[in-house]
């Protein structure tokens, strides 16, 4: 009995228990309903990340397009470049084309012996512009303008204050690397000066007066010139140009005969030549020949033909220097000779000592005539002595003092300073 009452009693329990684990439907409803919100939830989610997917790819769109308009505006700016470069190319604000120049203005101190004036004067002697273009490697413009004494100015007499003057303008082609050609306005390649003459590159305030008289410095034609090297340490220069024209109404003297290119009589040209030897650092050995057929274009039957003969050393080694010249002029024609102007001459030596990169001295001993071919007294003898101070490379202050040896009338001592640069 006890037994059927225990199993009686864990069947009932059991029987409940089952019927407490099955949920009712409105249990089954309400997880239903929760599901559904799930899902709806989850749909909402998509639709969002679509929408961010969408969004994303307008932004990658948008970033390549503004990288594609970046492309084409490199490409414009590439474009552009190249266009003001080819400008520049056809001589438009071109990095090829150069400005420079040199200038100097001078003191004279002078004191007239045997009759001859004084010299006591300020004077801005020359103010040169240098402009220059290189068309192509092989191909390039050089000029040279000059302002002489400040200013040009019309007076009573007929004379003028100073000179503008075209010193040069040529153009100048490689015909291969040792061989060029020129034409145009140029420097006749004589001398030590004539076409180096820029204040910081010589001793003296004034140019020497040898290659002042003689040569004469500064001296430029208009023609065609070739040069080129022909050996290890030999160059040459071959020209043909317009010539000097002279007259006895000058003594035939040689300065007086440069035309200057300006409207420049042309009825008979130079022929000149020179060859130059810098085979050793610091040494140049040269010599020119030039021939005239005649010094006064035609103009005087009483003159004929004119020859010069140049030559000179340029020696620097470390501190010391040398310079040395040897110039004559030989003139046919009896109107020449008549008066001694048939023969021309002049030399001068002038060692010089720099103890520094910004101070040098130099002493120089000069004799010239412009009348050699006859007795009388007409030969000048001169020396100076002086200092240069660099206090840069490219600019010079000069002191020096002259004591002079000359004809009645012409003689002058006393001393220069002056002030000049190059850039």
């Amino acid at each position: 009995m006890k037994f059927q009452r225990t199993l009686l009693a864990t069947s009932l329990l059991l029987a409940g228990a089952a019927q407490a684990a099955a949920p009712s439907n409105e249990e089954i409803w309400a997880l239903l309903q929760e599901m559904k919100g799930q899902m709806a939830d989850v749909q909402q989610q998509n639709q969002q990340l679509q929408a961010e997917n969408t969004a994303l790819k307008n932004k990658v769109d948008a970033t390549e397009q503004v990288a594609l308009e970046a492309s084409e505006a490199v490409e414009a700016v590439a474009i552009a470049t190249e266009e003001a470069v080819a400008a520049q190319s056809n001589g438009l604000f071109s990095n090829k084309t150069t400005l420079g120049g040199y200038g100097e203005l001078h003191y004279n101190n002078l004191t007239g012996k045997n009759g001859a004036s004084d010299k006591k004067e300020v004077d801005f002697h020359r103010f040169v512009l240098f402009v220059g273009h290189e068309f192509r490697d092989d191909l390039r413009f050089y000029s040279e303008l000059e302002l002489e004494h400040a200013l040009v100015k019309d007076t009573d007499d007929g004379s003028n204050g100073g000179e503008v003057e075209l010193e040069q303008a040529y153009i100048e082609y490689d015909i291969n690397d040792n061989h060029r050609v020129k034409g145009g306005l140029f420097l006749t390649p004589v001398g030590i000066l004539n076409e180096t003459h820029e204040p910081p590159t010589f001793y003296g305030t004034e140019r020497n007066s040898v290659e002042k008289n003689i040569i004469p410095s500064t001296w430029w034609e208009a023609g065609v010139m070739f040069s080129g090297d022909i050996a290890e340490g030999f160059s040459y220069d071959v020209a043909a140009t317009s010539g000097l024209n002279t007259s006895s109404g000058s003594s035939y003297k040689i300065r007086s005969g440069r035309q200057k290119v300006s409207k420049a009589e042309a009825d008979d040209y130079a022929y000149t030549g020179r060859i130059k030897w810098t085979g050793i650092p610091g040494i140049e050995l040269g010599a020119t020949l030039q021939y005239q057929e005649d010094l006064t274009q035609s103009n005087d039957a009483t003159a004929g033909s004119a020859t010069l003969f140049e030559t000179h050393a340029v020696i620097q080694r470390g501190a010391f220097g040398l310079r040395a010249l040897y110039a004559t002029w030989d003139l046919e024609g009896d109107g020449p000779k008549s008066i001694g102007a048939d023969e021309q001459t002049g030399w001068y030596i002038e060692p010089s000592f720099q103890f520094s990169n910004n101070f040098g001295v130099f002493t120089r001993y000069s004799e010239w005539d412009n009348q050699a071919g006859n007795s009388s007294d007409s030969e000048y003898d001169e020396w100076a002595v002086g200092v240069n101070w660099w206090p840069h490379q490219r600019v010079v202050v000069k002191l020096d003092y002259q004591d002079q040896d000359a004809p009645a009338t012409k003689e002058r001592d006393g001393f220069n300073a002056g002030i000049g640069w190059q850039f």
